[in-house]
């Protein structure tokens, strides 16, 4: 059986400081994330902080093996 990997894309926010915090919150797609970004970026934010989505590999993919 193939392996097939799931996407989850996840919205991070880094500092200046280079420190980083990922949002608790899952997105299925990456247009879902990309529209969070433009809602978070509708607020002011401080200068040098920066927002991105980032992928992952879900956890629950289905790896091929049969238990």
């Amino acid at each position: 059986m193939a392996s097939t990997a799931v996407l989850v894309w996840y919205l991070v926010i880094a500092g200046p400081q280079g420190g980083m915090v990922v949002l608790p919150s899952t997105f299925d797609k990456r247009e879902q994330c990309a529209a969070a970004i433009t809602e978070y970026q509708k607020q002011p934010t401080p200068a040098g902080w920066s927002v991105q989505c980032v992928p992952s590999a879900s956890p629950f993919a289905d790896n091929g093996s049969a238990e």
